[in-house]
């Protein structure tokens, strides 16, 4: 990486020394470590300039935003501190920037009725800076976070078209198995869907007999993995096999997920007649075929229509179980290589637990989580988190903090960056209700590099996730 100063007084002694750093910095530490030397390294810089420019007339506003700036680059580098990098670097930078906070950040005396004016003026700037970034997550929110009512509700009602069609087709091909009704779920009934409803999930729930059947925590299994549940037959020996529709999915003697959803692929998505349900609905419905799970993809049938509507629809075809609060899901794309293991989801009380602070404060919890989800989605190098770290990411952080007015957002959100940072340099961040797994164990190193990068430089100018 290679910083230029605004005001450079030619490429000699230290900043000769410096550029090379810069310049070969890649190749030693990875983007990470370049990353972040340079972000101490520009700081350092512009310490080194203004200590050249002290006999300069310089502005109150402009030392105070330099001087934040150059805090919020040094106490940007965790990782630099732990490895060494920076050294006598980050000590001088800090010592200066905070002399420099406390000469400028002084309140003034009353009795000084000529400084009121310039306190005040302070005052007001740093409030208005506040209420650019509020004001740009605001208008995020409206063009990116929060999708139009017509659209939200288009997508719904064409997944529910499909519902009844297949749970029609369910009960009249195979009307001894055992199935609840089926349903809506995921972000688009909760209004947690960001960027555009392209996607949807239809829950299946299987009807298990309470005598016949035990669903069994991670914990107590061989698995030990506390999401990969299973669930036992029991009583064979007294109600023997084929008593329960469900014992011809048995794997040594465990309901097998894998096979539940080999079973619903031959029955749905390999026998249903998708062109007629494609002329009745009046869009084009096939399955995606060749998966780990059940998916269907929806397009617009007409040729107008499709030039309306460029992003197609994806529904999501999910067995589950139920027993109380426990919610397991057939999915065998997050359990494998385990064929009997149901994965234990932990979405609903996640939603229910934002659902109940929000309504306790009128926060603005799920709309942050909204803001996190799309700037994750639409930036390549945060592309790999998920919506389940940055909902237990707001989960924790209402833990410590209690101000989650819609005033607060730009706050929250900046304080959501600095907390995600110290998570990816930890490598863990604990689910909210399980504390035992970790939301990020299948990031790779190098996906951690581009996000930490990104992060970083978004600590001084959060503005570049919203672009």
């Amino acid at each position: 990486m290679y910083f230029q100063g605004g005001r450079r007084r030619g490429k000699e002694g230290i900043a000769v020394a410096l550029d090379f750093l810069l310049s070969n910095a890649r190749l030693v530490l990875g983007v990470g470590g370049a990353a972040l030397l340079g972000i101490a390294t520009l700081a350092v810089k512009r310490f080194i300039e203004r200590a050249g420019r002290a006999a300069e007339d310089e502005k109150v506003e402009q030392k105070i935003a330099e001087s934040w700036e150059d805090l919020s680059l040094a106490s940007a580098s965790p990782t630099m501190i732990r490895k060494g990098i920076e050294g006598v670097v980050l000590k001088h930078v800090a010592k200066a920037t905070r002399q420099q906070k406390a000469d400028l950040c002084q309140k003034p005396e009353a009795s000084s009725p000529d400084m009121q004016p310039k306190s005040e003026s302070k005052s007001k700037r740093i409030q208005l800076c506040a209420l650019s970034l509020q004001e740009r997550l605001q208008q995020y929110c409206r063009t990116r976070a929060v999708l139009a009512p017509h659209e939200v509700q288009k997508a719904q009602s064409l997944a529910l078209d499909i519902c009844t069609e297949i749970q029609r087709f369910l009960h009249s091909r195979h009307p001894d198995m055992p199935l609840g009704e089926m349903s809506l779920g995921g972000s688009l009934l909760d209004d947690l869907q960001v960027v555009s409803a392209d996607h949807a999930c239809l829950l299946v729930p299987l009807q298990l007999e309470a005598s016949l059947w035990r669903l069994i925590p991670g914990e107590e299994t061989l698995l030990t993995h506390p999401l990969h549940w299973m669930v036992r037959r029991l009583n064979l020996e007294y109600f023997p096999r084929g008593r329960s529709y469900w014992d011809r999915y048995l794997v040594g003697g465990y309901l097998s997920a894998e096979v539940v959803v080999n079973m619903f692929s031959k029955a749905v998505m390999e026998t249903v007649n998708w062109p007629a349900i494609s002329s009745t609905l009046d869009c084009l419905v096939r399955p995606v075929l060749g998966g780990p799970d059940l998916k269907l993809e929806i397009r617009p049938g007409s040729e107008e229509a499709a030039e309306r509507c460029h992003q197609p629809l994806f529904i999501s075809v999910l067995p589950i179980l139920r027993e109380g609060d426990v919610v397991l899901t057939a999915q065998p794309e997050l359990t494998s290589p385990w064929v009997n293991a149901w994965r234990l989801s932990l979405y609903p009380c996640e939603t229910q637990r934002l659902v109940q602070l929000d309504t306790a404060d009128d926060g603005c919890r799920r709309q942050t989580v909204k803001v996190l989800k799309a700037v994750c989605r639409l930036n390549p190098a945060l592309r790999a988190l998920e919506a389940a770290p940055l909902t237990n990411l707001v989960l924790h952080l209402s833990d410590s903090e209690c101000d989650w007015s819609q005033n607060s957002l730009h706050a929250r959100f900046q304080q959501c960056i600095v907390e995600l940072i110290g998570y990816l340099e930890q490598g863990v961040l604990q689910s909210y209700f399980k504390p035992a797994v970790n939301l990020l164990s299948n990031l790779s190193e190098d996906q951690v590099d581009q996000m930490g990068f990104m992060l970083y430089c978004a600590i001084s100018e959060p503005e570049i996730l919203l672009i």
